[in-house]
């Protein structure tokens, strides 16, 4: 039987302090995920400090009261340097990153302080989406069909091979960026292309993955260590995009399907070489069952750990930390309550001129956040990514289809009007 985690939570004892103690981040541009490492630091007596080469990152944690240093986060020795030179202020606790390309870099460090940590082996090849398919295909563990291709022609030509559609997109790379769904052979000649010649997702720019289009509801499986902390649904607009349009949580399942994610998501982690820290597992259910579309070696982006706080209590952020500490994690469940989130897109692009509707959305009952991310006057282009998403709607309530009802009537009060576009930006 799969282990949903239910040990009784060992809190540090009253009075307890853990002085001198720094949690280090690290961080490329501004992220929700280390803004929550900081705050769940301080709640567990540690200083949160901040690693980063983005001035503007920077300012903002330096504002916020969170010592920030400006190193280069790609120089494992920048790191490694940075972080030797704290120890004449604190004794390090851990070295961690919500961030992809980080997440290795961070097990290095780990490794070279003797800190508690995943292997950085294992994070690096789990980051090459076909190192990463190779591992999980050999433990038996159904995933697309896919192969590389380093220019047009062989893309098209293994394209036909998996069978059109393929989703096209690059080797590494996060929330969906480059990803195309291909219909055609001319259609998989020109992302190929375009993805080459824009050297996304690099370092690995010089070869595409063509892969098997896997159709069924996606599931994303959030765990700590080897236990499981929540399941959520994840909802996608129209092909041939891949841009997430909202999660709900807990996930709509049956208790079969339920433990079946999990222990597919648990395999997978044991398959690559992981188990220790938090992670997370895109799958899909299809009529063959699960299909493993990606596994992500970090805590899972926003708004995830948000929804599971509010619906179930769980703080995955305070129990990876607890985990570095060498405590005991607590995954069982405080509340019993469903979230739901629905993000705001740019279905044009243009310039925003106005969002209307922001507090009635808020006052509506079951609502728990509205937020828009961009200013009056942001000129908006439609990229069919992540970069589409300019806000949230959040609701929780005691069910799933409160939440979501809560949801349908926030978003029809929010409206955002674009003027068009300066030729310039067109170009």
């Amino acid at each position: 039987m799969l282990r949903f985690a239910t040990q009784l939570r060992n809190d540090l004892a009253p009075g307890t302090m853990l002085e001198n103690k720094a949690l280090i981040l690290l961080e490329e541009t501004a992220s929700g995920g280390s803004r929550d490492f900081a705050r769940a630091a301080r709640e567990l007596q540690l200083e949160p400090v901040l690693l980063s080469r983005d001035p503007h990152q920077i300012s903002s944690a330096l504002g916020n009261g969170i010592d920030a240093i400006r190193v280069d986060t790609s120089d494992i020795d920048a790191v490694i340097h940075a972080c030797g030179q704290l120890q004449s202020r604190f004794k390090l606790a851990g070295i961690t990153s919500a961030v992809d390309r980080l997440a290795s870099l961070a097990a290095l460090a780990c490794q070279h302080f003797a800190l508690p940590g995943p292997s950085p082996d294992a994070v690096r090849e789990c980051c090459d989406k076909f190192l990463q398919r190779g591992r999980l295909n050999a433990a038996g563990i159904a995933t697309p069909a896919c192969y590389l291709a380093g220019d047009a022609v062989s893309a098209t030509d293994r394209a036909r091979e998996i069978g059109l559609p393929v989703v096209v997109k690059p080797v590494s790379g996060t929330n969906s960026s480059g990803v195309r769904l291909c219909s055609s052979p001319r259609e998989v000649a020109r992302h190929a292309g375009d993805l080459l010649a824009s050297g996304m997702g690099s370092p690995a720019a010089s070869l595409v993955l063509i892969e098997e289009f896997v159709s069924g509801p996606q599931y994303c499986v959030n765990t700590l260590g080897c236990d499981v902390a929540g399941i959520s649904y994840m909802e996608f607009g129209e092909p041939p995009h891949f841009v997430l349009r909202g999660f709900q949580f807990p996930a709509p399942l049956t208790d079969h399907d339920q433990q079946q994610l999990g222990q597919v998501a648990v395999k997978s982690l044991r398959a690559l070489g992981l188990g220790w820290g938090p992670a997370n597992a895109e799958i899909r259910m299809t009529p063959r069952g699960p299909v493993v579309i990606e596994i992500n070696p970090r805590i899972v982006g926003a708004p995830d750990p948000a929804m599971i706080r509010s619906a179930h209590g769980i703080d995955l952020f305070k129990e990876t930390i607890r985990l570095i500490l060498g405590l005991q994690p607590n995954l069982r469940p405080a509340l019993r309550r469903s979230a739901a989130v629905q993000f705001l897109l740019v279905e044009r692009s243009g310039v925003l001129e106005q969002v209307t509707g922001r507090c009635e959305a808020r006052s509506i009952h079951g609502i728990a956040d509205v937020q828009i991310w961009v200013e009056r006057g942001a000129a908006l282009m439609r990229q069919g990514d992540c970069r589409d998403v300019v806000g949230l709607v959040s609701a929780v309530s005691s069910s799933l289809e409160e939440a979501k009802a809560a949801l349908r009537q926030a978003m029809s009060k929010i409206q955002l009007s674009f003027a068009p576009l300066p030729e310039e930006c067109r170009r």
